[in-house]
This record gives C-alpha cells, sequence and structure tokens, in this order.
C-alpha cells in the first residue's frame, strides 16, 4: 500500500494539493476535475473492444480527496469517521451505494449531516476508478483493485471491469444487468489517462437516456389530480422548454419539486423538434450542501 501511496504523490502534489489548499479551493479542484461521461450511441461505431465495461450504479458520486469525501459538485458527505477512516491518502473515484434500486433510502442516509452510524454500515463505497493525469484507464484499474484487497475492509469495494469484443455481446450484457435489477453498464476506455470534464473516454450506457433540466413552472393537474400537480415545465441544459406529466407518486405531486430546482429525467430519444420523447420523472436532484 505505501508503494501505491507513494507512485501517487506527485499526481496529489502537482494537481490536488489536498493538504495545502482550504477545503474550498479542494472543493473547486473537485468540481472542475471530476471525469464525467457521454452517452454510449450504438450506431456511433464506438469500437467496444477498446473498452473496460462495469455496472452503472445508481448512487451518489464520491470523491476521496485523501482527507476528505465530496460529491462531484465539490459538497461535503458527512460520512462517520470508521467509513473512512480506512481510506488511503490517495484520490479516489466512486459511487455511495447499497443495492440496486434502492436510492431513495440511499440518499436518505447520505443526506444527514449527523450521520446515523447504524444505517451508514448498509453504504458501500464501490471504487471505480484511481485518478491520474498519466497513468491509462487499464492500469488504473489494477492499481485500485491492489490496493482495497490490500485494505480488506468490507465497505470498501473495487468496481469489476469486463471486456466485450462486439456492440452485441456488450447489449446482451446490458439485457442480463438490468434483468437482475442494474441501472446500465459503464465504458471505461482502457487507453485514455484521467481527463476533467465529458468525453468519450468514459460512456454510459442504459436501456434509456436520462438528463437534468431546470424547474420553470407547476401546471395544475386535472380529475384526480386535481389541486396536485399535472406537469412540471422544465428547461434542459440544451435550451429547450417541455412538459413532463409522468413518473411522480401522490406524494410527489402534492409536494412537486419547487421553481428553480434541478430534476433528473429519463427519454427515449428525440422528437424532429429536439424535445426528448416520452420524458418521464425520475429524481429531484438534491445536492449535499456543507453546513
Amino acid at each position: 500500500m505505501q508503494k501505491l501511496a507513494r507512485s501517487y504523490l506527485l499526481y496529489l502534489t502537482a494537481v490536488c494539493f489536498t493538504a495545502l489548499i482550504p477545503n474550498s479551493a479542494v472543493a473547486l479542484q473537485v468540481s472542475t476535475q471530476t471525469q464525467l461521461a457521454n452517452v454510449y450511441e450504438e450506431n456511433a461505431a464506438i469500437p467496444v473492444s477498446n473498452y473496460l465495461v462495469s455496472e452503472k450504479y445508481d448512487g451518489i458520486r464520491a470523491i476521496w480527496t485523501g482527507k476528505h469525501l465530496l460529491t462531484r459538485q465539490g459538497n461535503r458527505i458527512y460520512a462517520p469517521k470508521w467509513f473512512t477512516a480506512p481510506l488511503p491518502d490517495v484520490w479516489l473515484d466512486g459511487e455511495l451505494w447499497t443495492s440496486r434500486q434502492n436510492f431513495e433510502a440511499l440518499s436518505a442516509i447520505v443526506r444527514t449531516h449527523i450521520p446515523e452510524q447504524e444505517r451508514w454500515r448498509e453504504v458501500n463505497y464501490m471504487v471505480f476508478d484511481m485518478p491520474d493525469t498519466e497513468l491509462p484507464f487499464a492500469q488504473r484499474y489494477k492499481n485500485y483493485s491492489s490496493l482495497i484487497e490490500q485494505l480488506n475492509v468490507k465497505h470498501i469495494k473495487a468496481v469489476k471491469q469486463q471486456q466485450f469484443q462486439s456492440n452485441h455481446a456488450l447489449s446482451k450484457h446490458l439485457e442480463s444487468m438490468v434483468e437482475k435489477g442494474a441501472e446500465g453498464l459503464m465504458l471505461h476506455l482502457a487507453s485514455a489517462p484521467h481527463q476533467p470534464g465529458r468525453s468519450d473516454a468514459l460512456l454510459k450506457l442504459k436501456p434509456y437516456f436520462d438528463d437534468e433540466a431546470e424547474v420553470i413552472a407547476h401546471l395544475p393537474g386535472k380529475g384526480k389530480y386535481t389541486d396536485m400537480l399535472g406537469a412540471l415545465r422544465v428547461r434542459n441544459q440544451q435550451g429547450t422548454e417541455f412538459s413532463i406529466g409522468t413518473g411522480f407518486t401522490d406524494a410527489e405531486r402534492a409536494n412537486p419539486p419547487p421553481v428553480g430546482s434541478i430534476i433528473t429525467y429519463k427519454y427515449h430519444g428525440y422528437t424532429n423538434n429536439g424535445v426528448p420523447r416520452f420524458a418521464s420523472f425520475l429524481r429531484i436532484r438534491e445536492e449535499l450542501e456543507d453546513e
């Protein structure tokens, strides 16, 4: 473990400055340096065999800076001390996760500023990268797997990566995983070093697309939804305005996401006018905030 930690000392010192800069600067570093995924499109002629593939965990993205656990926007996650104590003095990227199809319960655990010790014992830290601007992902996968094996801690787990030789094989694997309750797959370009922002070095593959949009109005309901939410009027990141009228529970219709909040929605491609097709509400993006 000491050898691995030393091998990343230059990266940590030159890029992260974790021990030398205030928390606000660390947060800014995380928010600007985090690697984000583009959407995998089967007709884009992407060479699947060049990628390492893992399950896409429907959890909360968590970056370990060597000292703090932060969201990808750089906000602090108030995990118990026992949860973070085994983590090494290197940057790790991963997902806080409990089980498939359990995001709401996970969010309730992770969002509290005073951690509920017993509930946190349900949470795993699923590590899928050990960021380095020079090493290719294939080597980073070996590094984080070796490191976590040495840690030998039950709640810190290395995400397994696989390779597929064709789109057909990848699609069959996606079908199998979705049947088991998985959200989708992540594809890491094996030869690519860690790079901030979105690129084809990291792709997400799901049985549907998802995106984020800002709520700009509440549209009233009718019939059984009289005096409740009928639909949200939203504006997505491309500037397109449209309405979302499905995917809500009765409780969410009674207490809808406020105007100005950011929601995540799923959709199945676009209409000829560029509007997300069959858009359905998934959840409000409730960012963890510092005290």
